[in-house]
């Protein structure tokens, strides 16, 4: 038997820089792992009636902690919809049933990172799938071998499976390393909402293609402003669309000070170029990070297509005190106070 961990994550910056002719959207961002995760167990089972389906060699069940304290498991649909049956499939199918049809997997899901949520859950779960597997049937595939494979299920599976602090760029198949995150504490709080990936890209997709872009007096589409403080300047930059101004990520600044080990060179470049459509319809999310702003964050920002709002504290305890204040509201579903991984 073999246990993973799949772990969330967060967008340190997020920036859409095109899109390419078959829909998949080119990005550059910056990713974190955080230390909440969905527990992953896996372990072999023979099938008697050498069934040739993959439905009966594969068995994938839930526990669900959000929703019960008790130990029973629900059996979760195999399917297109369902990532760790598809990556399942996809190894067994290539690697262990040519040899061995008689073999299956059980897999249980112990469900602890929010559905739908903009931490990557699911992403998450298939890259703890690959990672699973590949220890479980002895494979010998690299993690480059799992990437190659992931990126044809999702975007963020090639992350995942990396983990850590990244740069991901392209459609997130094109992945450099980074210097861990300084040390802080990061409070997640998940809305009583939820925002599907595609939903938010393509509402990306219309603001931009719906307000013709315009050219500025100086004969610019983009214009830049110096921001002062904490005895450090830099300059923000903003592509124009209509009567909208869109903050541009400064993706190179962040890298820069993640290698300099600035927590507050990171936290002064947070942006996501994903939350002027998704917290528009949800103002819940401004709220949010009004709150934990006032609370003592460094800085508050939404996680990838949200709704989750996080927000990185300098310590542990002014986050605490910051999560007790919010869980107050109304708003929302689940808290969290970790740090990164």
């Amino acid at each position: 038997m073999i246990k993973k961990k799949a772990y969330a994550k967060v967008n340190l910056t997020l920036d859409i820089t095109g899109r390419r002719e078959d829909g998949y959207h080119l990005v550059r961002m910056v990713m974190q792992s955080v230390d909440v995760a969905d527990i992953l167990t896996f372990k072999k089972i023979e099938i008697d009636n050498h069934s040739d389906s993959s439905d009966d060699r594969i068995s994938i069940r839930l526990f669900d902690k959000r929703n019960t304290d008790s130990d029973e498991l629900g059996t979760l649909p195999n399917g297109p919809d369902n990532l760790i049956y598809r990556v399942a499939s996809l190894l067994m199918e290539k690697y262990v049933w040519p040899g061995h049809p008689e073999s299956g997997v059980e897999i249980t899901l112990e469900k602890n990172i929010p559905i739908a949520a903009g931490l990557a859950g699911g992403s998450s779960d298939a890259a703890a799938t690959f990672k699973g597997i590949n220890e479980l049937f002895e494979l010998g595939l690299m993690d480059g071998d799992l990437m190659e494979m992931g990126v044809k299920l999702g975007a963020d599976i090639p992350y995942c499976i990396m983990g850590g602090t990244a740069l991901s760029e392209g459609i997130g198949e094109k992945l450099t390393r980074l210097p861990s995150l300084p040390d802080c504490t990061i409070l997640l709080a998940k809305p009583n909402i939820s925002v599907s990936t595609g939903e938010a890209y393509g509402g990306y997709d219309r603001l931009v293609s719906e307000k013709k872009q315009v050219e500025l007096s100086s004969g610019r589409s983009i214009i830049g402003e110096l921001i002062s403080g904490s005895g450090a300047s830099y300059k923000k930059t903003y592509r124009i669309y209509g009567d909208r101004k869109l903050e541009i990520p400064d993706v190179d600044g962040q890298v820069d000070a993640i290698y300099a080990g600035s927590l507050r060179g990171v936290t002064e470049r947070m942006a996501n170029v994903l939350e002027y459509v998704t917290a528009e319809k949800h103002p819940e999310i401004k709220m949010l990070e009004e709150k934990m702003m006032e609370l003592g964050a460094m800085k508050a920002m939404m996680s990838g297509s949200g709704p989750t709002v996080y927000g990185i504290f300098e310590d542990r305890e002014t986050a605490e005190r910051a999560a007790s204040e919010i869980e107050k509201l109304d708003i929302v579903e689940q808290l969290f106070v970790t740090q990164g991984k």
